[in-house]
């Protein structure tokens, strides 16, 4: 399976039917596999402030595409969603129990499939205790709906937390995790967006290293900034290290014929842990560079290089 989550978060959208099933189509056919989606994708762009039509999208392409289900690991999440337009981050859904379960039963009836391969808790929610979402979480696991567990955009020891209530419980627990990484990094103490624990850390990698969890990492190409001019990287990401770190890339990508962005795909996912990186596309030609970098190989010697410079 190609280590690489192909996101779906505006089809539907920015990206209508058709231009969406090319893109999904194309992804399938170039040996990808995993796609990811929310409940709350992507409340921002739609006209009723609510989310879902990313959902709805998938659910579309599933029921034109007979089998395609079986082909694709599928995840989503819950907990993000606004009860009503204009409540994010305020007055959203959280992770109780009666949030869960019908989270899920309406991703379910949107995408028109019987389970997800795994279901994340998008946010915190600290108004719950953490017994009541696990329980929850453990429950939709037993009852066959959904197969894994994740946290996304979770400060570890809340994760840890979790883990350990789940195991008191009986229940399955989380096995992966979701925040921003790449390559480059920004300041530290800096946000880069709007999840203070919303990214990975050198902690982050050694729980996970330790523990046996999965990470996915969201916005690995910073939203086209390693290789767009009009896409300049975020002022949080102007220090030395930074100008250290694209000469690596650079050289690295020279020798290899590479775009930035397939480096830094590389980067990641033959890195230790490896991570899997979810990214957004909006052409055919930006899914196939990202395809080409999940395949590309560094050498040690190239990724030693990489690795001194960060």
């Amino acid at each position: 399976m190609m280590n690489l989550v192909l996101g779906a978060m505006f089809f539907g959208t920015r990206h209508d039917e058709r231009a969406s099933f090319e893109l999904l189509d194309r992804f399938v056919d170039g040996g990808g596999t995993m796609i990811d989606t929310s409940n709350n994708y992507p409340f921002w762009e739609h006209p009723s402030g609510h989310g879902g039509a990313s959902e709805t999208l998938l659910g579309a392409w599933f029921a034109a595409r007979p089998g395609m289900r079986d082909r694709v690991y599928l995840s989503t999440k819950v907990g993000a969603e606004p009860r009503v337009p204009g409540g994010y981050p305020d007055n959203v859904e959280g992770l109780s129990e009666p949030a869960i379960t019908t989270a899920i039963e309406g991703s379910l009836k949107r995408m028109g499939v019987e389970h997800v391969d795994l279901y994340w808790a998008h946010v915190e929610d600290r108004s719950v205790p953490v017994e009541e979402t696990v329980g929850a979480f453990g429950s939709l696991v037993a009852r066959g709906v959904v197969r894994r567990l994740g946290a996304s955009n979770h400060a570890t020891y809340r994760v840890e937390q979790a883990r350990a209530a789940a195991r008191a419980r009986g229940v399955v627990g989380y096995s992966a995790l979701q925040l921003r990484y790449s390559y480059l990094s920004p300041r530290p103490g800096v946000l880069v967006h709007g999840q203070r624990f919303g990214s990975v850390t050198d902690e982050t990698l050694d729980y996970a290293s330790s523990e046996h969890l999965d990470v996915w990492a969201y916005t690995p190409l910073i939203e086209g900034a390693y290789v767009r001019a009009d896409k300049p990287l975020p002022e949080g990401y102007d220090h030395p290290g930074t100008t250290r770190r694209l000469a690596a890339l650079d050289s690295v990508a020279a020798e290899l014929g590479a775009t930035r962005n397939q480096v830094v795909l590389a980067w990641l996912i033959g890195g230790t842990p490896a991570i899997t990186p979810l990214v957004g596309v909006s052409s055919a030609a930006q899914l196939d560079e990202a395809l080409a970098g999940a395949r590309l190989t560094l050498s040690d010697d190239q990724r030693r290089r990489l690795d001194a410079a960060a």
